[in-house]
């Protein structure tokens, strides 16, 4: 009789063993993908079982996810978070997950030439990022970021960001200005010692205008010693972006006569020197570019016309009224070839 009961019993375990088994590393079912866990703060493991049966999953026994969590070194160090809850998943992974913090890491990216009109619009539509911000304007947003009084423009460094839910607009707002103060800091320091820029802020700027005027990565260097050249010997700028971004949101696509003579204090046609403020979001490579300009004589520069995006460069006005006449006709060839 002992035997048989020894017996029965070493069954019974087997057939628990295997019943454990089968439970740990087999796909929770009724998930659909896409979606997710989160785990609040004093959450408790009966708690985050009631939440995935609020998913739609087929959870198993408590008593077979408190065996597994002892086993897995979860007990009671589940991580705050959110956790993804994908077709295949187990409990062993599920768990193994919220005890090691494998949280869901979402994207955002600024884009370098973003103004910070369209950084701001593009971050009131990023979910689940909390919003913090939307309701303030420019400058109770600079102060909330501890730079009072400082414009906002240009002070972000365009990147990809990674933010988990529960994180907000300003979280991420922060460290993108400390990335920007950190990288303008490395170009300023490393800046050629003929530089005309007196400030790291006026480098920022010239920046934000190459940025601006050219998205060829080779041309960069070109144009940046171009408008250096021009602010050493008192030559004016000249920069359709800096017209544009003075007109501001009234700005419909073209430039006209009227804008380029009209004075705003970003107007560069009609004022000497750099404008009061960047014009846009700067990458690393603009500011490398205006530290460590290219050397040369050139001081005009036109598009190609031929969708390139590349420039033809000049260093003297006719020789650059040649490539404006040049540039013209391969645009009006291009409209009458579209109007056909």
């Amino acid at each position: 009789m002992f035997l048989i009961l020894v017996l029965a019993a070493g069954a019974a375990g087997f057939w628990l063993w295997q019943r454990y088994a089968g439970f740990a590393d087999a796909p929770l079912s009724g998930l659909e993908s896409g979606e997710s866990l989160m785990v609040e703060r004093g959450d408790s493991l009966p708690i985050v079982l009631r939440k995935l049966r609020e998913a739609g999953a087929s959870e198993g026994e408590a008593l077979e996810w408190r065996a597994l969590a002892r086993q897995l070194g979860a007990d009671g160090k589940l991580q705050v978070g959110e956790y993804p809850l994908e077709p295949g998943t187990s409990p062993r992974e599920l768990l193994t997950a919220m005890r090691d913090g494998r949280v869901i890491q979402r994207r955002f990216t600024i884009v370098e030439g973003w103004n910070i009109r369209e950084l701001r619009a593009a971050l009131a539509k990023a979910t689940p990022l909390e919003q913090e911000t939307a309701q303030l304007d420019d400058a109770a947003l600079m102060k909330l970021l501890g730079h009072p009084g400082q414009h906002p423009e240009g002070r972000f460094l365009p990147e990809t960001y990674q933010y988990t839910r529960g994180d907000s607009d300003l979280d991420l707002l922060k460290r993108a200005h400390e990335a920007l103060a950190n990288a303008l800091a490395a170009a300023w320091r490393k800046r050629d010692a003929d530089t005309p820029l007196k400030s790291a802020d006026e480098m920022l700027v010239l920046a934000s205008i190459v940025e601006k005027e050219t998205g060829i990565a080779s041309e960069r260097p070109q144009i940046a010693g171009l408008f250096e050249r021009r602010l050493k010997i008192g030559m004016r700028l000249q920069t359709d972006p800096t017209v544009i971004y003075g007109i501001g949101p009234t700005y419909d696509g073209n430039i006209r006569k009227r804008d380029l003579l009209t004075d705003t204090p970003y107007n560069t046609y009609t004022r000497a020197g750099l404008p009061p403020t960047p014009i846009a979001m700067v990458g690393v490579d603009a500011l490398n570019a205006v530290a460590k300009p290219a050397p040369g004589e050139h001081l005009y520069f036109v598009a190609m016309g031929d969708g390139s995006g590349r420039h033809l460069f000049a260093k003297t006005l006719a020789e650059h009224e040649a490539n404006v006449r040049a540039y013209l006709q391969k645009y009006r060839a291009a409209q009458s070839q579209g109007a056909q």
